[in-house]
């Protein structure tokens, strides 16, 4: 039997199927690479027109919302900071510290934050909070507090210019950002009286005058007490106007986006630490700027680092700063950015009228205290993710993928609400370990200041026994100055609103230094209370 013919069928049949084979893998392999091709010249297209300009903007576009149709997602984000929605008045305040943590009341005794002191909430918040809050509504406080609070820069732009004797109107406003006009609108108001400041923003143009309310509504004038609380505002009450909460005008350039500070006092308080002499390795371009012959003042918005204005343009507020009317707002950073540069500082600046600096006087004990506000920056710096280059921005809004495009998460959170974008693109940790970690130092750093708190009230205890029983003020001079350093050191970590995770140790450090100075102010007090009985 001949089976030649039978096997040249075969591997004619085999030969067939293996080009058919081929053929097809080829032109699979041409689909997937076309289709990659093409995915790839989109995204760079994509990547070069990041945004579509439905809606103009410009230096007087206060008003979030025509930014928010150029760009949706970042609005979107802002947005995102008021929560699920927008909870109003008086009953909706976030809880109470001075509930929590009564030895806050003993801290600022003689000080507004006695009156009134609530958690932290988004930044939605931020001027509607600060209008209804009892230390506005039933304190006098200097328009300073507006500085972060609201969107200032056309405010202050406007009252710049008009003091220089320059044109003011909406179109000059519109068109430049005008640094040198922007500091001297803020000297101009920073020392007036704060409902008159608000006032004045809620005149402002806003870059849109066909909408009257703002994206998140103002408290009423005189917050949510008395006769209209929880009621409809009466007939003629003040126009909200156009006052608004931090918002897009207030860290992007709104021709370029490119990230930029507008807050002056976060301006001179960066140039002031520039031009001393204190350590700034985490600060790359200061020590370039100190380098290069310093020929004018070191500016953020030209000589820092992209990476570093991730960090400088929220240093323009969670800080430390004088804030009162006694002179204009200051960020004490002539010395450097450590708590014992901060207080230095202090005990060496003077008011205007030449009586030396102080908060407020202890209604206790009448020591001149210092008052600590939210130093988030300064500790922020004598931490690890500073050293090491990572900005406020990288871990609070962290990088996102939209499209092509990668941007920062706008709704600016704890970083433990998105560790996988915030922690674990350094940290290779799984999520529990990387939150255990996190709420571990927390924790042991308000164990810490709950003793550092009960170490301060032993000490007011010691003192107060200590004059009552006749104690001159000569003899508690050295006492207060005690009581001042302790309650300052209690204040620095207690009001920075990390707790402690920023620069663990060095929180530990500073709360240690607390205990001790309480400590030895109630042994001394004690000691004159005993010399006293004898």
């Amino acid at each position: 039997m001949n089976t030649t013919l039978p096997m040249i069928a075969h591997h004619r049949r085999g030969r067939v199927l293996a080009l058919v084979v081929v053929f097809l893998v080829a032109l699979l392999l041409t689909v997937v690479i076309t289709f990659t091709l093409v995915r790839m010249f989109s995204h760079k297209q994509e990547a070069r027109t990041p945004f579509v300009r439905l809606a103009e903007i410009s230096e007087i576009s206060v008003d979030p919302r025509p930014w928010g149709q150029n760009w949706p997602n970042q609005f979107d984000g802002w947005k995102s900071t008021a929560g699920d929605k927008f909870y109003g008045g008086s009953s909706a305040m976030p809880d109470s510290k001075l509930e929590a943590q009564p030895w806050l009341k003993r801290l600022y005794a003689g000080y507004a934050f006695s009156i009134d002191y609530r958690q932290a909430r988004g930044h939605a918040y931020m001027l509607y909070d600060q209008g209804v809050t009892e230390r506005v509504t039933k304190k006098p406080q200097a328009g300073a507090c507006l500085h972060c609070h609201g969107s200032t820069t056309v405010l202050y732009r406007k009252t710049g210019l008009e003091a220089m004797g320059l044109p003011a109107d909406d179109d000059a406003l519109g068109a430049d950002f005008n640094t040198e006009a922007v500091v001297r609108g803020f000297q101009e108001l920073s020392t007036k009286p704060y409902g008159e400041v608000l006032t004045l923003l809620k005149q402002m143009p806003d870059g849109t005058p066909d909408i009257r309310e703002p994206v998140f509504p103002m408290a009423p004038e005189g917050g949510f007490t008395g006769e209209i609380a929880g009621q409809p505002l009466p007939e003629g009450h003040a126009d909200l106007g156009e006052a608004h909460p931090v918002t897009c005008i207030d860290c992007h350039d709104p021709q370029s986006m490119r990230v930029r500070v507008t807050r002056p006092g976060f301006m001179l308080g960066i140039a002031e630490l520039a031009a001393g002499d204190a350590p700034a390795e985490h600060l790359p371009s200061i020590d370039k700027w100190r380098r290069g012959g310093r020929e004018k003042p070191y500016d953020p918005n030209t000589d820092a680092s992209r990476q570093e204005m991730r960090s400088f343009a929220c240093a323009q507020c969670h800080v430390e700063y004088y804030c009162a009317t006694k002179t204009t707002l200051t960020f004490p950073w002539g010395k450097g950015l450590r708590m014992e540069d901060l207080e230095a500082y202090w005990e060496e600046m003077k008011f205007p009228d030449g009586t030396a600096f102080f908060d407020f006087a202890h209604a206790e004990t009448g020591a001149k205290a210092f008052k600590a506000q939210h130093p988030e920056f300064e500790l922020w710096s004598q931490g690890v993710h500073a050293k090491s280059g990572v900005s406020c921005a990288d871990c609070h809004m962290p990088y996102q993928r939209e499209g092509a495009m990668k941007v920062s998460n706008h709704n600016v959170r704890s970083p433990l609400e998105n560790i996988n974008n915030a922690c674990q693109q350094c940290h290779h940790f799984s999520e529990d370990e990387l939150r255990n970690r996190v709420q571990g130092i927390q924790e042991k750093t308000v164990a810490m200041t709950e003793r550092a708190g009960r170490a301060m009230t032993d000490m007011l205890d010691a003192i107060n026994q200590a004059k009552a029983a006749g104690a001159t003020d000569e003899q508690l001079a050295d006492i207060l100055s005690l009581q001042r350093k302790a309650m300052w050191r209690l204040d620095f970590i207690s009001s920075e609103n990390s707790r402690g995770f920023h620069a663990d140790q060095e929180a530990m450090r500073i709360l240690g230094e607390s205990i001790d100075y309480s400590r030895q102010a109630e042994a001394a007090a004690l000691r004159l209370n005993a010399v006293a009985k004898q």
